[in-house]
């Protein structure tokens, strides 16, 4: 839409970058082949920025300050398409504190220093200067996005932009598990040329297993984390006395594919999970 055209440049005159997204708060492919998140989707260190199409493609990387890009063929075809503006906070030295809901709103009252102000559909966007590391769900109801994310612009908003607080940051540091005495699956090694593990049972193994697919299947957020330590806890129990098959590795991936997971999403998660183990 041409309103949303005409947002998006003055946003770009003030040295905020912006992208268009379509029905669904999801960002435009700038190729066929990006169609359909068909280029990765959501962008991480590794695959985010410009990939073989003309022009950046991945989500908050594709967003650009740039009036000629905004006014180009392909993304004016977007503009006119689009839902609503998005911009990368983290690019415009900003951090968005995404609140989904009352009690969330009812926290940040009571343990943030107050900042501007957005309404959203559901909630706020308290939004502070400074930018920061994204993180999602770091309280019920509560995401950051600064860095490497995107959030819908959705006006000025009302109050004084406060600086970057401490507390916010603090939200983002994932706290290590508490320490706990390793399995002793951990230390039996590998039953030369295969056969029945001698200290976990069949039954063990196949109740771990339907554990950790129900585990994947019931995750609300942060589903790319709750993979991770799956995979992870998985192979700390099993994954060393030889009864972990390619059947059981299969059932896992496909619970995690049902949740949106690409294979290639799920072959990173257990290959990094095999080298945290050192295995």
């Amino acid at each position: 839409m041409r309103e949303h055209l005409r947002t998006a440049l003055e946003l770009a005159a003030s040295q905020i970058p912006v992208l268009p997204l379509r029905a669904g708060k999801v960002p435009f492919g700038n190729c066929r082949s990006c169609v359909r998140n068909g280029c990765g989707g959501r962008p991480n260190m590794k695959n985010a920025g410009p990939c073989a199409c003309p022009g950046p493609c991945h989500a908050w990387a594709a967003a650009t300050t740039d009036p000629d890009v905004i006014n180009s063929a392909p993304w004016h075809h977007a503009w006119m398409r689009a839902s609503a503006v998005a911009y990368h906070p983290g690019g415009a030295w900003l951090t968005v504190v995404d609140l989904d809901h009352a009690d969330a709103i009812t926290w940040a009252r009571e343990n943030l220093p107050a900042t501007q102000t957005v309404p959203t559909t559901r909630g706020e966007h308290w939004i502070y200067l400074g930018p920061m590391q994204s993180a999602n769900a770091v309280r019920p109801g509560m995401d950051i996005k600064s860095t490497m994310a995107y959030a819908r612009w959705l006006g000025v908003g009302t109050g004084t932009m406060t600086a970057l607080p401490d507390a916010v940051r603090a939200l983002a540091v994932r706290k290590p598990p508490a320490a706990r005495p390793a399995p002793r699956a951990i230390t039996v090694p590998a039953l030369a040329g295969g056969g029945e593990c001698r200290h976990r049972t069949p039954a063990y193994l196949e109740r771990g297993i339907a554990m950790a697919e129900q585990r994947i299947t019931e995750a609300r957020s942060a589903v790319h984390a709750t993979v991770y330590r799956t995979f992870l806890a998985v192979l700390s129990t099993h994954g060393r006395c030889g009864c972990l098959t390619e059947a059981h590795m299969a059932r896992l991936f496909t619970a995690a594919q049902a949740k949106g997971e690409t294979i290639r999403h799920c072959n990173d998660a257990w290959v990094n999970a095999r080298t945290a183990l050192g295995m």
